[in-house]
């Protein structure tokens, strides 16, 4: 069932909306995770105590560095946690997201209201963060290895994990959870404004040709990418320092041991102390490269996913 839409049959539907928000986040990471990597860093290179990272003048001056210095290898580091947390958090995201609509369905008419939107999108995130925040510390982590880090290394997923919990204890798999959970607010900004935006989209197109139960049907591809970066800018903007706070948690401890920030205010203080407001949007032009075509592309492949399994279950 496709965001926005909700009917008494709406939970046989489940499934194949998880599937589909797998298939989006599989294709979105395979596309633009090198971006992904310039934003990772970016974040984290103005924090004390990190000085690994070499300083990138710009977000093209980062990949440029990066192939050359570490190739493609560079540039897809954490490709494999990101490709798994990404299609396991999207396919969650939208069965938790559909399950938690079904419930506040209103009445006979099956309208949804945008608080109803925003509350199931905030409860989603937060069963989403605490399923995948260990796949994304430890995409983190493999990010922000460099050349220079020569001793020590994580040779991959497994690796990290492993020796992330061996010497630093189950527990650090769930740093930066608290800046994590307070992302919530992206998704259940971005779905709303989605819903939304679609909603007003649909209602557009039809009118001219009067033709209210065409629904989604009067929405193509091109609808749904401008709907998904759409939605995806005012998230972005309003949320995006609460990322730099948990990459900078999710760093990897000094070489004795001990964390470069002990909690996410300490994060706040040295940030704005060292950096001021411009600290907390360090690599935002890489995000926003990344993340706008990324949400049009998830939206484009999840919705035509469920339109495919609707068409295909109709058929049998």
């Amino acid at each position: 069932m496709p965001p926005g839409t909700s009917s008494p049959s709406a939970e046989a539907w489940t499934w194949e909306n998880a599937a589909a928000g797998a298939a989006a986040g599989f294709a979105t990471v395979a596309a633009l995770h090198p971006l992904d990597v310039v934003r990772t860093r970016f974040q984290v290179t103005g924090g004390r105590g990190w000085s690994e990272i070499p300083p990138y003048k710009n977000t093209a001056h980062a990949v440029y560095t990066i192939a050359r210095s570490e190739g493609l290898r560079g540039l897809y580091a954490g490709f494999y946690p990101a490709v798994l947390g990404s299609t396991v958090s999207w396919g969650l995201y939208f069965f938790f997201y559909n399950r938690a609509k079904q419930r506040y369905v209103q009445g006979n008419d099956d309208q949804l209201r945008p608080v109803h939107h925003l509350v199931s999108a905030a409860e989603a995130g937060a069963l989403v963060s605490l399923f995948t925040n260990p796949i994304w510390l430890v995409k983190t982590r493999l990010q922000l290895q460099t050349p220079e880090l020569h001793t020590s290394r994580y040779s991959g997923f497994s690796d990290a994990f492993r020796r992330i919990v061996k010497e630093e204890g189950f527990l650090a798999l769930y740093r930066g959870i608290g800046p994590a959970l307070l992302l919530v607010t992206h998704g259940a900004i971005q779905f709303t404004a989605y819903e939304e935006l679609r909603k007003a989209m649909i209602f557009v197109k039809s009118a001219p040709t009067k033709t209210e139960n065409r629904g989604e049907e009067s929405l193509n591809s091109i609808d749904f990418a401008a709907l998904g970066a759409g939605s995806k800018v005012a998230a972005i903007l309003l949320t995006y320092p609460y990322q730099v706070i948990r990459a900078r948690l999710q760093q990897r401890p000094c070489s004795d041991g001990t964390p470069k920030y002990s909690n996410s205010l300490h994060v706040v203080k040295e940030t704005a102390r060292y950096e001021g407001v411009r600290g907390f949007y360090r690599g935002i032009t890489s995000n926003l490269l990344k993340n706008l075509p990324a949400a049009s592309l998830t939206f484009v492949v999840y919705e035509n996913v469920v339109k495919l399994f609707r068409a295909t279950k109709e058929k049998t």
